[in-house]
C-alpha cells in the first residue's frame, strides 16, 4: 500500500484545520454556549458558583423518550462528597430553539434558572438579562 488514494493524490487531510472555528462539532459549540452563560454570571457570583459544577449531556438519562415534555436542564443539590451540579441537555435545547440566537438566550435562561434554584434566589436577581431583559 503506497499511502495514496485511488486517484494517486495521497492521503487527504481534514477539510478545516482543527484550530479554526469550523472544525468544532455541534456538541463543542453547544458546550461553549453553556460555558459562556456561566462565565457571564461569575464576576458577580464567583464565591457562590465555585462550588457548582456544570455539565452538558446529550439527553436526560433514564427518562421515557416519549414523555413530554423532555427537560431542558436540571440540577442536583450537593451531598456529602459530591458538589452541586447543573446539567443542560443539548438535544432537547436544540430541538426547542432552532436558531442560534434563540439557543443562546435559552441556554442563558436555563443556566440562570438552575443556578438560582441551587442558590435559593430568583433567576432575575442572579442574571439581570434573564428572560430577555
Amino acid at each position: 500500500m503506497s499511502g495514496r488514494d485511488r486517484h494517486g493524490r495521497g492521503p487527504r487531510g481534514p477539510l478545516v484545520p482543527s484550530r479554526l472555528p469550523g472544525a468544532a462539532t455541534r456538541a463543542d459549540r453547544f458546550a461553549d454556549l453553556v460555558v459562556r452563560a456561566v462565565a457571564r454570571l461569575e464576576p458577580r457570583w464567583r464565591g457562590r458558583l465555585s462550588a457548582v459544577e456544570v455539565e452538558v449531556l446529550e439527553v436526560p438519562v433514564g427518562l421515557d423518550p416519549d414523555a413530554a415534555p423532555l427537560p431542558l436542564a436540571a440540577h442536583r443539590a450537593p451531598t456529602s462528597g459530591s458538589p452541586a451540579v447543573v446539567v443542560v441537555y443539548r438535544r432537547p435545547v436544540e430541538l426547542r430553539a432552532g436558531e442560534h440566537l434563540e439557543r443562546i438566550d435559552l441556554v442563558r435562561d436555563l443556566v440562570a434558572e438552575e443556578l438560582a434554584a441551587l442558590l435559593g434566589t430568583d433567576p432575575a436577581s442572579l442574571d439581570p438579562g434573564y428572560g430577555g431583559g
